[in-house]
C-alpha cells in the first residue's frame, strides 16, 4: 500500500506564509509528478503547482511568484511554501503523486487527506 501524509496547514493572517509538506510512504519503486490542489468550499478541486521527477514546475497564474513548490526525491516528499497569502487562498490542500509501486508495472494516482489553510484579512 502506498499513503501521503500531509502536515503543515492552519490559520495565519493575510500577508503570512504558511509551508506544507507531503510524504510519500510504503511499497514505491518511483515517483513521478507530485503536486498540490485546493477546493475552497463550494468550489471544484483546482491545480496549484506540479514538479516533475526532474525538477520541472508548473503554477496556476494567481500563486505565481508567491508560492514555491519543490520536492526531496529521497524522501519522497513534497513541498509547498506559500507567502503573501491572501483570503482568497482559503481552501482545503491536497497533494498528489504519480506513483509506481514495487512489483506492479502501472502509474497509480494517490491523493493527501487534505490540510485545510485558512487566511484571515
Amino acid at each position: 500500500q502506498v499513503q501521503l501524509g500531509e502536515s503543515g496547514g492552519g490559520l495565519v493572517q493575510a500577508g503570512g506564509s504558511l509551508r506544507l509538506s507531503c510524504a510519500a510512504s510504503g511499497s514505491i519503486f518511483s515517483i513521478r509528478t507530485m503536486g498540490w490542489y485546493r477546493q475552497a468550499p463550494g468550489k471544484k478541486r483546482d491545480l496549484v503547482a506540479t514538479i516533475s521527477s526532474g525538477g520541472s514546475t508548473n503554477y496556476v497564474d494567481s500563486v505565481k511568484g508567491r508560492f514555491t513548490i519543490s520536492r526531496d526525491n529521497a524522501k519522497n516528499t513534497v513541498y509547498l511554501q506559500m507567502n503573501s497569502l491572501t483570503p482568497e487562498d482559503t481552501a482545503v490542500y491536497y497533494c498528489n503523486a504519480e506513483i509506481i509501486r514495487l512489483g506492479v508495472p502501472a502509474v497509480t494516482d494517490y491523493w493527501g487527506q487534505g490540510t485545510q489553510v485558512t487566511v484571515s484579512s
